[in-house]
């Protein structure tokens, strides 16, 4: 089954300038060309995309700037989540007037709601509006797991549509996909559980490393889903030194640092991230060089 946002969803960095500001220009350029790179969705001011250091305004410009530029080639998914439900609602509101084709709706973070507490929060969230709602569920980040029964729970919600699995559990990835509605569908949400994740019936990934690779996993996915599992392993195993640089320190410092590198002007990250150190950015150019993609 085709994913229903496209198969290959790059969660987009938001590009600041030497002053720290949104680089809207810059972010409707880097748009094209992820789009021109493999890429078949965008998700727009998602956590990789810094959303948590964005004010309301610059989150809404930024939508509204990436679809001014690209809206008319692609699906544009919205990060509208929060650990405040009320944020989340309003967010995800001003997304569908902005024009957005979904919702992508993280966890509550740091609160550590129950699992009714979740099960009220996404209710709500997508009781407000009429996008496609997908859940986001990465304990990593958030502290606090959706557990498998709140989403077969959450799933039967007419426009909860879709879950982004950054669990990192293949078993868990799995009864999602046997468990849930048919028209319900699993993104993997760690760009090196991609192709595992689609040996059980994940329809794709909502990525990061897509920014430098995007070319090679679009065709990974390409070649699995049209029946050459070999192939697609061999792709597979070819970028997991990129898929592991991603993971060097915290998301998205290792991947501004190589768009830099490839010429892209993202800028660095906003406090309290901090920017690639020497030995980063020295292990990220030997991993993109070994790569084939910075010559």
């Amino acid at each position: 089954m085709g994913g229903r946002f496209g198969n290959l969803i790059t969660a987009m960095v938001t590009p600041f300038d030497s002053d720290g500001n949104v680089d809207f220009d810059e972010a409707q350029k880097l748009a094209s060309w992820l789009l021109d790179n493999g890429s078949d969705g965008l998700v727009v001011a998602g956590s990789t995309g810094e959303a948590s250091t964005l004010t309301d305004g610059e989150q809404r410009d930024l939508w509204r700037a990436v679809k001014d530029a690209v809206g008319d080639r692609t699906t544009i998914i919205g990060g509208t989540g929060s650990n405040d439900t009320a944020h989340a609602i309003h967010l995800t509101q001003a997304a569908e007037k902005d024009g957005l084709d979904a919702a992508l709706v993280v966890t509550p973070y740091y609160n550590r709601p129950p699992q009714q507490g979740l099960l009220a929060h996404f209710r709500a969230v997508a009781e407000c509006t009429s996008l496609p709602v997908i859940l986001y569920d990465i304990p990593g980040r958030s502290v606090t797991k959706i557990e498998h029964s709140t989403i077969i729970e959450l799933a039967q919600i007419g426009n909860v549509v879709a879950v982004k699995d950054a669990v990192g559990n293949a078993q868990g990835a799995a009864r999602l996909v046997a468990d849930t509605p048919e028209d319900f569908q699993v993104y993997c949400g760690n760009d090196g559980d991609t192709l595992p994740w689609l040996s059980v019936g994940a329809v794709g990934v909502i990525a990061v490393a897509s920014h430098v690779v995007g070319p090679q996993m679009a065709e990974m996915i390409r070649l699995f889903t049209g029946g050459d599992p070999e192939g697609a392993r061999k792709i597979h195993l070819d970028l997991m030194p990129v898929f592991d640089a991603m993971g060097i320190t915290t998301n998205p410092i290792p991947v501004k640092s190589c768009m830099e590198l490839l010429g892209h002007k993202v800028g660095g990250p906003r406090l309290p991230l901090i920017p690639a150190n020497d030995a980063q950015r020295a292990q990220l150019k030997d991993v993109l060089t070994s790569a084939g993609v910075l010559k």
